[in-house]
């Protein structure tokens, strides 16, 4: 039989909001699967590869805004849990990992299957609980059922994160002959009302006090979500104000035309005094890391007098070097109460500088010859509006900051930036697209695709699903960064070169596949691609890593003479 205590957590789950959950295959988890599997308001699915299952997980978290449950069984399956654990502990992601386990006292029993899975994910994680074994007394079933509560709480609150309740289970794990699982609905569960992290007037009146003491107000967006009261705050921030902001790709505030979203490009001016004039008095910033080294080191070279992040909870980072004041409230609350009054010709200096940077880029993406970087630009005309895009680590992310995202097509950007591996990009698009009607397109390299093919893996391959591989058949950011390219090993040890190509695994997973090496090709395939019918489908552009480099270099140079 199973235990009613372990059946409630399906329950609970169902109660406090959660849709899905993602399964891998196990015996000792069995009462824990048949519990989901068999519960009428959850989405279930099974995913063989744990690694790749809490990755698909992470993917649907990240665009249902709700916690995904995932569920394993013991031993090393929930090791496998560990590099998307904490990819969510860094971005903030909700999770709630339930990892089934051998009782305590057959731990370090030379049994099958068993580690020690108190505390597995160390200091990645919010809150470990251990569940109960023994449900003789009553307390030990209100007990369980207040760890189910309390940690559905913790993943959504601030910071969102993963949690995980580790269940030690005893045999018989499958339900005995006519056996019927009961869910019952009078279940208590614990709520937790979230406060809204607003400025008090008194803390209003202080800052706006304050903000009159500056002229050169910038404000830097970080990683976030799209959220769309934000944007006409913002919006109206930057025009009554006439403060600067600066938004990587991943702070999804492109949709907006008044910001500067060439910084990578325009801070590599060559002139020291154009420099300068871009320093501000006052830094703001919100959201978590971005991508543009170029801006993190502008701005730890030209400090400013302040510095204010808003973060309405939750350790704070100085990335900048000059971290001054943290404000607890929201982006949110902070744009739509406070105003600045910045100077014109702050604002206009880095207008003029980002003008001359997008007027390069259109010039130079159109104009030059076939090279990852032009592929990119070509992509990115051709997205669809009202889509997702998902931007894998190594240089995909970086070509696609470098180009960037004009304000019309209101396409939201994910990236697993909170530690920035290459590992899980497949997977997390994978649940992205099947969490959303949107088309969902990944870009990725050759090294982060391959790296992830369980991916694709499973039964449920979604056909808003596009996959961009931009293959030249290397890691070919290492020929592009100082250090590695200038030594022998470059080729063999850093590089690791390959001659693989998507056809197969697109043919395995009976995805559609497409391929190009030139940008006539790729002008031609595009359209097709993106079709919302089109369904499933792998586009693999062809390039050669040394002729990149070549490509950009002289992109690089011919950017210093434009600016």
């Amino acid at each position: 039989m199973i235990l009613q205590p372990v059946v409630n957590i399906a329950e609970i789950c169902a109660r406090k909001g959660v849709e899905n959950v993602v399964l891998s295959p196990g015996s000792r988890c069995a009462p824990l699967t048949i519990a989901f599997a068999r519960h009428p308001k959850l989405k279930v699915r099974t995913i063989s590869d744990e690694r790749a299952a809490a990755f698909i997980a992470l993917g649907m978290a990240l665009t249902t805004g709700k916690p995904t449950v995932l569920v394993c069984t013991s031993g090393t399956a929930a090791l496998n849990y560990a590099p998307a654990v904490a990819e969510a502990f860094f971005q903030q992601v909700p999770l709630l990992i339930l990892t089934a386990d051998r009782p305590p006292e057959w731990i370090d029993q030379l049994d099958g299957q068993t580690i020690r899975q108190q505390n597995v994910y160390g200091q990645h994680i919010k809150q470990s609980y251990s569940f109960p074994v023994d449900f003789s007394h009553q307390d030990s079933v209100w007990h369980s059922e207040r760890i189910v509560s309390e940690a559905l709480n913790e993943t959504m609150s601030y910071p969102a994160g993963p949690v995980h309740i580790n269940i030690p289970l005893r045999e018989p794990f499958y339900p005995a002959p006519g056996e019927e699982l009961v869910f019952n609905a009078a279940i208590k569960i614990i709520e937790e009302e979230h406060p809204n992290y607003s400025l008090s007037a008194a803390q209003a009146q202080q800052l706006q006090q304050e903000i009159r003491n500056y002229k050169r107000v910038l404000v830097v967006a970080g990683q976030q979500n799209h959220t769309a009261e934000l944007q006409p705050l913002l919006q109206q921030f930057a025009l009554q104000t006439g403060s600067v902001i600066v938004g990587d790709l991943i702070s999804n505030i492109h949709q907006l035309p008044e910001i500067i979203r060439h910084q990578d490009a325009m801070l590599a001016c060559p002139d020291p005094k154009k420099l300068a004039v871009l320093q501000p008095d006052l830094l703001i910033t919100f959201g978590k890391s971005i991508i543009s080294k170029a801006l993190k080191l502008y701005l730890r070279k030209y400090k400013p007098k302040a510095h204010w992040h808003i973060q309405p909870a939750g350790q704070v980072a100085d990335t900048y070097q000059s971290l001054t004041k943290i404000v607890r409230c929201t982006p949110e609350a902070f744009f739509s109460t406070i105003n600045a009054d910045s100077d014109q010709n702050y604002s206009s200096a880095w207008s003029a500088l980002e003008t001359k940077a997008a007027g390069f880029l259109k010039s130079h993406t159109s104009e030059a010859t076939f090279s990852e970087l032009t592929a990119v630009a070509r992509i990115f005309e051709n997205l669809p509006a009202q889509s997702n895009l998902h931007l894998a680590n190594s240089m995909a992310v970086r070509y696609a900051n470098i180009v960037g995202l004009g304000a019309g097509k209101n396409i939201e950007v994910y990236a697993n930036r909170g530690t920035s591996g290459i590992d899980g990009s497949n997977s997390t698009t994978v649940g992205c697209a099947l969490a959303s009607d949107k088309i969902t397109t990944l870009l990725t390299g050759d090294m982060a695709f391959f790296y992830d093919r369980n991916g694709l893996w499973h039964n449920y391959l979604p056909q808003n699903l596009r996959i961009v591989i931009l293959n030249n058949h290397a890691g070919g950011i290492f020929r592009l960064i100082d250090g590695p390219k200038q030594q022998p090993e470059l080729e063999e040890y850093f590089e690791t070169r390959q001659n693989l190509d998507a056809a197969n695994t697109a043919r395995d997973f009976g995805m559609n596949y497409s391929s190009c090496s030139s940008l006539e090709e790729l002008d031609t395939i595009l359209p097709s691609f993106f079709a919302a019918d089109a369904g499933a489908g792998i586009l693999e552009i062809f390039t050669n890593s040394k002729t990149n480099a070549i490509a950009f270099a002289n992109y690089k140079q011919e950017l210093l003479k434009a600016l």
